[in-house]
């Protein structure tokens, strides 16, 4: 892997965000000699932290990944504090009430954009409550996101047909995921063309993450995928019941399938929900999830 050289940003103080007695805080991309240091912040919570340890995992370094992303560390007397993963997407890692105003004035300054910035609701609200002075207007804003998960045997029982989608069955599961999507965020994730999006499906497809029930019609019943997947804990995504299907009462055996295969991966499953989905919520409830946090979502 090439080696990238850090770059160093220090912080300018805004109005909203004053220098701290304590010394100036400093901002650079983090390389591998970082990856120690960030697999110790990553620790502290690896379910919440389940992106970033996935990174680590795959690449075994803090550096930057060939598609782009990198990570952001946010420094102290030379300590690593906080840090964000920076790529299509923003993931604060570590980021707290002292460190998030300034993090996301430092990053707003860099005139970053994302497409959504997503974690532990503390980290994600406090950045924002800076970056939004330099950010384009959001298409959503999701503070409170129940961040559930179970790491033992679901208390129900599974559903037998649930199974692992194979490559020739895209066509039939693509109308599923775009379903979902369009739900979840309010447009088509085909806006644009739909290649880009056919291949994420198929690629969670070849890597067997990706989990369906079919009727006997080849209809999509129920899908989701095991969207990030760590040794330590799996973060199930895109969780959707076919309209037809909804009202029976199906979802939550399917969910302990997933629960199931999941944890053949990892020994803890988790999943964020948005907090007036009552009725996804119960059904996880009935599977054993737990909440154990509350992530938040913003979307552009």
């Amino acid at each position: 892997m090439a080696k990238l050289l850090a770059r160093v940003a220090p912080w300018l103080p805004s109005a909203r965000a004053q220098p701290d007695p304590e010394g100036p805080w400093s901002f650079r991309v983090l390389g591998e000699d970082d990856t120690r240091d960030l697999w110790a912040i990553v620790n502290e919570d690896p379910v919440a932290n389940v992106f970033v340890a996935s990174h680590l995992e795959s690449m075994g370094t803090a550096a930057p990944s060939f598609a782009g992303g990198e990570i952001i560390g946010m420094f102290r007397h030379h300590d690593l504090r906080a840090a964000c993963w920076a790529g299509v997407n923003l993931v604060p890692v570590g980021v707290t009430d002292e460190t998030g105003a300034i993090f996301g004035d430092h990053l707003g300054r860099s005139g970053r954009s994302f497409s959504s910035i997503f974690g532990l609701s503390e980290g994600v609200m406090d950045l924002w409550s800076t970056f939004e002075d330099y950010s384009a207007e959001p298409f959503d804003v999701r503070p409170t996101q129940p961040l559930m998960a179970i790491d033992a045997d679901p208390l129900i029982r599974p559903a037998t047909d649930l199974r692992f989608t194979r490559p020739e069955e895209l066509d039939r599961l693509l109308p599923a995921c775009a379903a979902m999507f369009e739900e979840e965020v309010g447009y088509s994730p085909f806006i644009g063309g739909s290649e880009h999006y056919r291949r994420r499906v198929a690629s969670l497809i070849g890597r067997k993450h990706s989990l369906a029930a079919f009727d006997d019609d080849g209809q999509v019943v129920f899908k989701a995928e095991l969207g990030t997947v760590s040794s330590q804990a799996v973060q199930v995504q895109g969780v959707w019941m076919n309209p037809d299907h909804r009202g029976k009462g199906l979802s939550a055996a399917y969910m302990a399938a997933v629960v199931v295969a999941a944890r053949a991966l990892a020994p803890t499953v988790s999943l964020y929900v948005n907090s007036y989905n009552a009725r996804a919520i119960a059904a996880y409830k009935r599977v054993g999830f737990e909440q154990v946090d509350t992530f938040a979502t913003i979307l552009f």
